[in-house]
């Protein structure tokens, strides 16, 4: 099926003519909508992306549509697109007025026409069984707002440095205060991994485009407030680290870094209740303590050390529950580690 390149209005809205251009020949409705955001300005970017569409095409792709909105300097993107036409039912969008990422994820899942949808960068990509793996976590539970699992990590030429798992045991069907309470804690979810159902991001007012750093966490915790979360076990994406990242090139403002984090938690914190005072605020004091950890070793990548001190101090004021709490759900050996593997330093 060969893609269409449509250039949109640039205020965003997509027009009435978009679907009846881009359609599937057969007319059905996909059962998941992929959104890639994507922006390839580097040989290893233009690399990455055609991995990442080559992980796609290697699954059984029937019933799934691949919404592609691009901002790329030049065609290099489009271009390795089209390689994959005949294997993949491609909607490909020539946008370069939005230069963000969360702008360009919030008007593919406009377009989307599937009810379930999850997106995928340029640099990630999916592992065997992905697809299979989806399709069955949405039969078992299409109306649950997310689903969530881990996610493989790895470096600049594919190789696996770790596994970023989120703080649950064996797959099952959490509340949604179990998932928030531990997400506030810190972002535990991999952005290629999660399945999230349309309506509901619609509902909660998906990306905010003001959150360069902490976007992800923030649609996250409000999915997970609007209903119990699906979590499955099961590896089923890669996440790729990088020195050329967005979370990494960020870092050098340190006070703007550090203030992503406290918008997000503040604003999820004050809505979340239910547990108990004395949790709440247990809560409260490892999630500040949580934020204060990611500045200081953002601060550490760049060759500052002197806020490490007083976070070590913070921490141990946890107590050991506190402690034992920030451990389980900040999983920062495993955001650790394969950045010290990767051989580069940044943002966690």
């Amino acid at each position: 099926m060969s893609p269409s390149i449509k250039k949109l209005p640039t205020d965003s809205s997509p027009s009435d003519d978009v679907d009846r251009v881009t359609a599937d020949r057969n007319g059905e409705t996909p059962w998941l909508t992929v959104i890639m955001p994507t922006f390839c300005a580097t040989k290893n970017g233009e690399q990455w992306f055609d991995a990442t569409l080559r992980s796609v095409a290697a699954e059984p792709v029937d019933g799934m549509e691949i919404v592609m909105i691009d901002s790329s300097p030049t065609s290099a993107a489009i271009d390795i697109a089209r390689r994959y036409e005949g294997r993949l039912n491609l909607r490909i969008f020539n946008r370069p007025d939005l230069s963000m990422w969360h702008t360009k994820t919030n008007f593919g899942v406009e377009l989307a026409r599937a009810q379930h949808i999850c997106w995928l960068h340029t640099d990630d990509f999916w592992l065997p069984g992905r697809a299979a793996a989806v399709r069955s976590w949405i039969a078992a539970a299409p109306l649950l707002p997310l689903h969530i699992a881990p996610c493989s990590i790895i470096n600049r030429d594919g190789a696996v440095l770790g596994t970023w798992r989120c703080p649950f045991g064996k797959s099952a069907e959490l509340s949604s205060q179990s998932v928030t309470e531990r997400l506030l804690v810190q972002n535990f979810v991999a952005a290629p991994a999660p399945v999230f159902r349309k309506d509901a991001w619609k509902n909660c007012g998906g990306l905010d485009a003001t959150l360069w750093y902490t976007a992800d966490w923030d649609i996250w915790l409000k999915l997970a407030a609007s209903g119990p979360v699906g979590y499955h076990d099961q590896v089923t994406a890669a996440f790729r680290v990088h020195g050329n990242s967005l979370t990494v090139g960020g870092t050098s403002d340190l006070a703007d870094f550090e203030r992503q984090m406290q918008i997000v938690f503040d604003r999820h914190l004050q809505g979340f209740s239910g547990c108990g005072v004395r949790r709440s605020k247990m809560i409260e004091r490892v999630g500040r303590a949580s934020i204060a950890v990611n500045t200081a070793l953002a601060a550490a990548s760049t060759g500052s050390y002197r806020r490490l001190p007083g976070t070590v101090v913070q921490l141990l004021r946890l107590g050991p529950a506190g402690l034992g709490r920030y451990w389980h759900c900040s999983r920062i050996g495993e955001r650790l580690l394969p950045r010290i593997r990767a051989g580069f330093r940044g943002a966690l």
